[in-house]
């Protein structure tokens, strides 16, 4: 069992907030994550887990210190595991910009040197950190998964690549066709390289627009209208489009006046949530 190192334990809402460090085989470094236990969280009762991706310069801190979303979760039982959105520390590999490199995972296996020694963000989330986190925690195996910006193209993504794995999807104002804008077009030169058919699989609108039933899985977006990001980086039209040619079980809802911060997603994670327990009590 790999040895995880406590930082921080704070009591709330019943429940307990804790920070955590590890040496990660994916990243190949040092990397630290949050969780959110419940009280009904014990031995002889696992609950389910839903795993957060945050946005670009993000860390775990994000989620859990302003979304607002303890006091829900320890309503309905729900544990939330918030991992770093890149590697990060001496050694690994960084750019001078707040959009790649370190903080800028964008949640893929990165193919490309130098960036493939570290950013294997992939299956950090999808096989490591789910594997250890059963392994310490009174949690089940049955997960969801939700993520703001980038990482709500993160959980789209990874939801598609490994249906098996989550049982919902949920996002907030996610780069939704990363292979048309800036951010991701920018993200998949570095890590994956020049060819486009590797930049088509991390794009949530290509994997949806080609999607089967058996990819399919309940998912919501909500996006902010008065997102300063909307026509340049996100276009959740895109998505939509997507999901209305192959039928994918997909409900985007728009807000008016509200933009990409957290008071957005402070304003609607209980709608996310509840949305997710109702999934996942359904299974």
């Amino acid at each position: 069992m790999t040895d995880i190192t406590e930082i921080s334990a704070n009591r709330s809402f019943g429940g307990w907030h804790r920070q955590y460090e590890f040496d990660s085989a994916a990243l190949n470094s040092r990397t630290r994550f949050a969780v959110f236990l419940p009280p009904q969280a014990s031995e002889s009762h696992k609950v389910p887990v839903l795993y957060w991706l945050s946005g670009l310069t993000c860390t775990d801190e994000n989620m859990m210190q302003k979304a607002g979303a303890h006091r829900v979760a320890a309503e309905l039982g729900i544990a939330i595991v918030a991992p770093d959105t890149s590697p990060r520390g001496e050694g690994v590999a960084d750019a001078d910009q707040y959009d790649l490199g370190q903080g800028a995972g964008f949640y893929l296996n990165a193919t490309q040197a130098p960036w493939n020694a570290h950013y294997q963000m992939e299956r950090f989330v999808v096989e490591e950190l789910p594997a250890l986190i059963e392994a310490h925690f009174p949690v089940s195996d049955v997960r969801a998964i939700s993520g703001h910006s980038m990482g709500g193209h993160g959980a789209l993504v990874l939801a598609m690549r490994h249906p098996g794995r989550y049982q919902s999807v949920s996002a907030f104002s996610p780069i939704s066709h990363p292979v048309a804008v800036p951010w991701g077009q920018q993200a998949f030169q570095a890590y994956l390289g020049d060819d486009q058919t590797a930049w088509r699989q991390y794009d949530a609108s290509e994997l949806m627009r080609a999607s089967g039933p058996e990819q399919h899985r309940p998912t919501l977006v909500s996006q902010g209208l008065a997102d300063g990001f909307l026509e340049t980086q996100l276009q959740p039209e895109h998505l939509e489009q997507a999901a209305q040619e192959s039928g994918y079980p997909l409900t985007l809802e728009r807000h008016a006046d509200y933009d990409h911060s957290y008071y957005f997603i402070a304003s609607f994670i209980e709608q996310h949530l509840r949305f997710h327990k109702e999934v996942l009590d359904a299974r």
